[in-house]
């Protein structure tokens, strides 16, 4: 007599949790770490920000991190030495990282101590596509732009004298049909929505690194993803101006 209650009981835990995993797969606004590599770098820059006198601060993914390696095929150091260091520009891109990365990083110290007249965020384009296994959805372009967002909030919050330049995130992919291109596309066009023309400026180049027929020319992107020395001169072209606007 008593079998069927103690059945129904057991499943219910059961129940419970599967229900509770969809919800945990948003990760798009849920603050998070990564490795210990990432973190003492996140610990670097938080030392760099402790000593202050940061004009300037650039935050992303690899696309930003590379801005300092002294590669012509993957770099973009003589360019940043010539275009940024000047303006005290700082440099808090790491490899990799998500939105919900960078928003980690943002709530851990890499505020405290500096108060930049200008921020230059692009992030997001590690959150779309699929993981490793070529199956899992990594985000939607709507929880990315909800992780964009947050971004953005986290900084107006935070930095209010801070103007932010939006850019849009940079296309992928050597030609149109690449299948991340269109996510992007409809990333950016919300996002676009963000900028006011007061605190938050958004600024879309990603045309720059395209041909008229939509396809990238490898010797801006070798690898169709991360700009090259050419890419990060035309990246410095497409800003400096509206940016030394910004800080005036």
């Amino acid at each position: 007599m008593h079998s069927r209650p103690l059945r129904l009981l057991l499943l219910v835990p059961a129940i419970l949790y599967v229900a509770a995993t969809p919800a945990q797969a948003e990760s798009a606004i849920e603050p998070r770490p990564r490795d210990a590599a990432w973190v003492k770098r996140h610990e670097e820059f938080v030392a760099i920000a402790k000593q202050g006198g940061v004009d300037v601060l650039f935050l992303g993914d690899s696309i930003t991190d590379f801005w300092r390696r002294d590669d012509k095929r993957s770099g973009g150091k003589k360019i940043w030495d010539q275009h940024f260091a000047p303006l005290k520009a700082a440099n808090f891109g790491i490899s990799g990282d998500r939105t919900q990365h960078v928003l980690w990083r943002l709530e851990n110290g890499e505020l405290e101590g500096i108060a930049p007249k200008a921020v230059v965020l692009m992030i997001g384009t590690n959150n779309t596509g699929f993981e490793r296994d070529g199956k899992t959805v990594r985000n939607t372009p709507a929880e990315v732009v909800e992780g964009v967002t947050a971004i953005v909030k986290k900084l107006r919050t935070a930095q209010p004298q801070a103007k932010i330049l939006l850019l849009g995130i940079f296309p992928r992919g050597e030609k149109p049909d690449h299948p991340q291109r269109a996510q992007i596309t409809e990333i950016n066009a919300a996002i676009a929505k963000l900028g006011d023309r007061r605190t938050v400026h958004y600024l879309d180049i990603g045309a720059r690194f395209l041909r008229a027929d939509g396809v990238m020319p490898k010797e801006f992107m070798p690898d169709f993803l991360h700009p090259g020395e050419l890419g990060y001169e035309i990246w410095a072209d497409a800003i400096k101006a509206r940016l030394t606007a910004l800080l005036k």
